[in-house]
């Protein structure tokens, strides 16, 4: 058994499993946050937030993580960075989590807070060009392309505000859609229209992507004619929704067709002392401020598990 213990560990350090830890910490669990890479999960990859409340001009991503995380530390929470889960699995009454390298640690209850990935087109040429010219993060990407062309595939909230943030950069930006019309929000899609570097290729998908040592050329197709055409570009940019962060979980834990996490209204998994919360949960809403609350309400029926759990054991004995 591992020296690690703990009555709550939280895998992933996004807005869900920030929340999670803080309200865990808060509450007098001794808790741990595993992130595989940077703090913020997905949303890492935004620039700035403007619709997370009480920030009236809004507030960079990389603040607000770094909020959360200090609040929950300044309760115990217990945060290791770099550290990817590889497994977990049950124990006896508690759960043994092992990480990438090795390491083993032992929980009473589990939360998932894992988050989503970009999801890839699956195109020809994808896979070849990536970071040579295909980016699913302008926020990373963007400096890269000075005063270049390149094309955004999305029609969303991540791909109008990338679009927009690209402008800063890029000399032009295409946003290709399948359809006639934008799905982001109304004042996402006024800014991207008023922008004059911002141009739109309507009812459009991208069939291919070639180059040499970078991306140079796109083909793309008109849904509607049909007809493929070649388009220019010193870059790609994906934004077409997102995939759940879960296959390194038990089977036991019931998933949707798409891999998202099943859940009952307390946010318990099909896995007894196992929870899910965010963007990796089957919950239909995929925004920063559902994600915390979510997580907060995790953290909340954990404890209450616990206590539980705690009475049955003492009422056994």
């Amino acid at each position: 058994m591992s020296d690690l213990k703990f009555d709550v560990a939280i895998i992933g350090g996004g807005p869900a499993g920030m929340a999670a830890g803080l309200y865990a910490s808060r509450g007098g669990l001794k808790a741990v946050l595993l992130e595989k890479g940077l703090k913020g999960g997905p949303y890492s990859i935004t620039d700035e937030i403007e619709n997370y409340p009480g920030f009236p001009e809004g507030i960079a991503t990389e603040k607000l993580m770094d909020n959360f995380q200090q609040q929950a530390e300044r309760f115990g929470l217990t945060f290791k960075s770099f550290c990817p889960v590889s497994e977990v699995k049950s124990a006896g009454s508690g759960k043994i989590l092992t990480t990438d390298d090795g390491e083993k640690i032992e929980a009473k209850a589990v939360i998932i807070a894992t988050g989503a990935a970009p999801s890839k087109l699956g195109v020809p040429g994808e896979k070849e060009f990536a970071g040579r010219g295909v980016s699913y993060c302008a926020t990373c990407d963007g400096p890269l392309f000075k005063d270049k062309k390149v094309l955004i595939v999305g029609g969303g909230n991540a791909a109008v505000e990338e679009a927009i943030f690209l402008t800063k950069f890029c000399s032009e930006v295409t946003i290709v859609h399948r359809r006639d019309q934008l799905r982001a929000d109304k004042v996402l899609q006024e800014r991207a229209q008023a922008n004059p570097k911002i141009k739109f290729l309507w009812h459009s998908t991208l069939q291919e992507i070639h180059g040499d040592v970078l991306v140079s050329w796109v083909m793309v197709r008109d849904v509607v004619t049909d007809v493929d055409q070649v388009v220019n570009t010193d870059g790609v940019f994906i934004f077409v929704g997102t995939s759940p962060v879960t296959e390194f979980l038990p089977a036991a834990v019931k998933r949707d067709e798409r891999g998202f996490v099943v859940t009952d209204d307390s946010l318990m998994t099909s896995e007894d002392g196992v929870f899910a919360a965010g963007d990796c949960r089957a919950n239909g809403l995929k925004q920063i401020i559902w994600a915390a609350a979510e997580g907060a309400k995790a953290a909340i029926m954990t404890e209450r598990y616990l206590e539980q759990a705690e009475r049955k054991g003492k009422g056994n004995g």
